[in-house]
């Protein structure tokens, strides 16, 4: 057998508290304070070469000169991130700060454990404070740069990168697995796709946040070749199955968190009333629920269109008296509503009004009016 293989045995009653001994889990680790990456003076910044006659401070080039993605005005980074040797504590730990530090995504932050931001990946699951703002504290803005770099826009959650430049070695597949060996350190990986003899790659994340710090982490990198990566936001997906999937996706996002918000009382009381409006048949499941709280509620059972219930013969005369119903075949209310009032009758019979409590005192009879109606239609008639 060889080491990689694994096997499952039977140990013998007797040997396995010396197993347990000594498979016993080791304690684990206090995390450690963030190191420096870098020391001043080690990153030499350079200025950008001057091609136009206007610097533009928002695409980072100068204006009216060559475009920015020509290979000639790209610098390879002096710097890059290791996760595993440059996270740690910082007093953003200790502050409360949720923003990473940026310039640890690029491996060029000099203050360590110093630094008012946190040294680590993002976590999954990690709510910011503001939607507006990327994980680095960063505004984002309503569109999207011309050439999809910037920090995004706050109107579509973008998970997919592009990758741009890769050297070709070798098959598709091959490329395929040195991308994914190099970007699966910031995050896990949903789906790739290579596009073989086009040296272009998109990348997608499970989570925004890591297509975020992926984008920092890998711009202006190389992978195996020694090239210079174009890293920026891919466009919409033009597929439709994806276009269906990912509205699907964001809509259980949202139910998810409305149900996470919701009152799961009021959320009972909901679909109760609209059981009750529509005359289906209530979940079993909510029904359970219920039932352990003590707080079992009355199955409604409609039979042909009539409206009417297996549960009258259970009402008693005391409720009959407490709620006297009307008529189902004359009057202004319909059998539907002749029904609710019933469900509500049944309700209050079970929360502890009995006939043995006080009775509000009864209102002198009112006249009916000649329509056989509740004598509702006698205020304001034609006979006065």
């Amino acid at each position: 057998m060889s080491n990689n293989e694994t096997s499952t045995e039977i140990v013998p009653a007797e040997q396995q508290p010396e197993i347990r001994a000594k498979q016993a889990p080791r304690p684990s680790k206090k995390p450690k304070p963030a190191r420096k990456q870098v020391k001043p003076g080690d990153v030499v910044k350079t200025e950008t070469v001057q091609t136009g006659k206007e610097y533009n401070i928002w695409y980072n080039k100068w204006a009216g000169g060559d475009r920015e993605d020509n290979y000639s005005n790209k610098t390879k980074s002096q710097t890059r991130c290791q996760i595993k040797l440059d996270s740690g504590l910082t007093r953003a730990n200790t502050t409360g700060n949720k923003y990473i530090c940026l310039f640890f995504a690029r491996g060029c932050c000099p203050y360590g454990w110093e630094c008012e931001y946190l040294h680590c990946l993002p976590g999954a699951n990690t709510a910011l404070p503001d939607t507006s703002k990327d994980c680095f504290a960063r505004e984002k803005f309503a569109d999207y740069r011309d050439d999809m770099g910037g920090v995004g826009s706050f109107n579509r959650q973008n998970r997919t990168l592009y990758v741009g430049r890769i050297k070709e070695t070798g098959t598709g597949p091959e490329t395929e697995e040195v991308v994914i060996r190099h970007f699966r350190e910031w995050g896990d990986i949903e789906r790739i796709r290579v596009l073989q003899y086009r040296s272009v790659a998109f990348v997608t994340y499970v989570s925004e946040l890591h297509a975020q710090f992926a984008k920092e982490s890998m711009a202006c990198q190389s992978l195996d070749n020694d090239e210079i990566l174009n890293v920026r936001w891919a466009t919409e997906d033009p597929n439709p199955t994806q276009k269906v999937a990912e509205k699907r996706r964001l809509e259980e996002l949202g139910q998810e968190a409305i149900r996470a918000r919701m009152d799961p009382r009021i959320v009972k009381a909901m679909r109760a009333v609209r059981a009750l409006e529509d005359g289906d048949v209530l979940d079993e499941e909510d029904e359970f629920a219920e039932e352990q709280n003590g707080n079992k509620r009355r199955r409604l059972e409609i039979e042909g269109g009539d409206g009417g219930s297996e549960d009258e013969e259970h009402i008693s005369p005391t409720s009959q008296q407490l709620e006297p119903a009307p008529p189902q075949s004359q009057g202004l209310l319909s059998a539907s509503t002749m029904e609710g009032l019933k469900y509500f009758a049944e309700i209050r019979k079970k929360n502890g009004f009995s006939a043995s409590q006080p009775q509000t005192k009864a209102l002198p009879p009112q006249p009916k009016s000649l329509s056989g109606g509740l004598g509702l239609a006698d205020y304001g008639s034609d006979e006065d």
